[in-house]
């Protein structure tokens, strides 16, 4: 036999073991389904479930094609091309039963709201960045949420009045515009009171928001912002949640490079990141939470991280509703920028994007042993077998959709003295010798 034949022989041996490992555990998967058919995979736009018969039908077609000389990554490269166009062309994604999921997508613009005007936005970036409104004058909203750090605080969990731990992870302000109900267990219904909420709490800002406002009327400046923004001077509690929900619905991401893909720019995504997207949308099941332009449903789930019984219990979205099928519910975040945001999840106890990834594909808590009155896992958390080399590109493909957000500079805020230049100078001397 020639070389060409030993290698022709070669590659013919690799593709019927791998082929034939797929063919095995495609009917594996299906005895699963069986199984467990309430929460089985749906395929967008299939009435069930691939037989195998139509594996062994592809097998036989893919050997003739390697006898015919092409190479044995062909299938491969067919599902790179398959996605290297428009998204209603792509193979289509799988979720579970019951699942609504939305296909990916760019963010549409902000949603208009009467409130949300040039004049109000300009008030509200003067307000989130001004520390006169909490208690101690000493803490702003820019404090927790910070646009160098993604919009959070790059904390655990942050500090408040008197340098009092919070409970949750500082969530990013990023794309707040296009939800419905805000914070980790959704209590708050409206963006102008969460940010007064913020403000009022004893472990946050610990400050009257009237007071607050009085403050600020007697501010020289501020006046004359709120009638530009208000039609008059009156500082009150409302105007200022008002402003300051105008400012941060102003937080939104920059586009990715996943978005200039979907733009027709195809040479923005790598052979691994296209891989990734196709797990994602399938096998990884990241689309029965993230899924649509946002990358998140907007509802609640348990994935197994309510620490029920031990410390940093939390049993999330039940402390608003007091449903007992709320215990350990919080709401699906953005994966939007997420590699900007960390560290990650409602405690903030994650700050290995990979170890994450691992977590849920080992299926977080499933099939664990429940304690006395735990909440039960979420139907969609299950065990993935993705092999190292595809949580790798799941990974890559992640990373694709973040980018660093814009920095926003604090504004010279009304009333407030600036330090001497010469001070100045100096901070800006003593920074540049420590960074060398």
């Amino acid at each position: 036999m020639d070389r060409h034949g030993n290698d022709l022989h070669l590659r013919f041996r690799r593709l019927m073991m791998s082929e034939m490992g797929v063919l095995r555990w495609s009917v594996v998967g299906m005895a699963f389904g069986l199984a467990f058919g309430a929460g089985s995979p749906v395929v967008a736009g299939a009435e069930g479930p691939v037989p195998a018969t139509r594996h062994a039908a592809g097998l036989n077609e893919r050997l003739r094609t390697l006898a015919n000389g092409a190479d044995s990554s062909g299938a491969q490269a067919t599902l790179w091309q398959r996605y290297r166009q428009a998204p209603g062309k792509w193979p289509p994604f799988a979720v579970a039963s019951g699942v609504r999921a939305v296909e990916l997508g760019p963010l549409p613009a902000v949603p208009p709201v009467p409130w949300h005007t040039p004049q109000t936005e300009a008030l509200g970036r003067l307000l989130f960045f001004d520390p006169r409104l909490s208690g101690s004058r000493q803490i702003a909203c820019a404090t927790c949420h910070d646009s160098e750090l993604g919009w959070g605080d790059g904390r655990r969990v942050p500090y408040g009045h008197d340098r009092t731990l919070g409970r949750r992870n500082a969530m990013t302000l990023l794309n707040v515009a296009f939800y419905s109900r805000w914070s980790w267990d959704g209590r708050s219904a409206s963006l102008r009171k969460q940010a007064l909420r913020a403000i009022a709490n004893p472990a946050e800002m610990n400050a009257d928001v009237a007071a607050s406002a009085e403050r600020l009327a007697r501010v020289a400046g501020y006046g004359n912002t709120f009638a530009a923004a208000f039609g008059s001077p009156e500082v009150t509690p409302e105007r200022i949640g008002t402003a300051l929900a105008a400012f941060v619905r102003t937080i939104v991401s920059s586009p990715s490079r996943f978005d200039y893909f979907l733009r027709g720019n195809y040479a923005r995504l790598t052979d691994q990141e296209i891989e990734g997207l196709h797990l994602f949308r399938t096998r990884a099941r990241c689309m029965n939470c993230h899924h649509g332009p946002l990358f998140s449903d907007g509802l609640f789930h348990h994935t197994g991280l309510s620490y029920y019984g031990r410390r940093f219990q939390d049993l999330g979205r039940f402390r608003v509703t007091g449903e007992a099928r709320d215990r350990g519910k919080f709401r699906t975040p953005s994966l939007r920028d997420t590699r900007h945001t960390g560290p990650w999840m409602h405690n903030g106890l994650f700050n290995n994007f990979q170890g994450i990834l691992r977590m849920y594909n080992h299926g977080i808590s499933a099939g664990r042993r429940l304690r006395a009155g735990e909440p039960t896992l979420s139907r969609l958390i299950r065990p993935l077998g993705l092999t190292r080399r595809e949580l790798g590109s799941l990974e890559a493909f992640l990373n694709a959709l973040s980018r660093r957000p814009r920095i926003v500079r604090p504004p010279e805020l009304p009333g407030m003295e600036r330090p001497p230049r010469r001070t100045q100078r100096t901070i800006t001397i003593n920074t540049d010798r420590t960074n060398d």
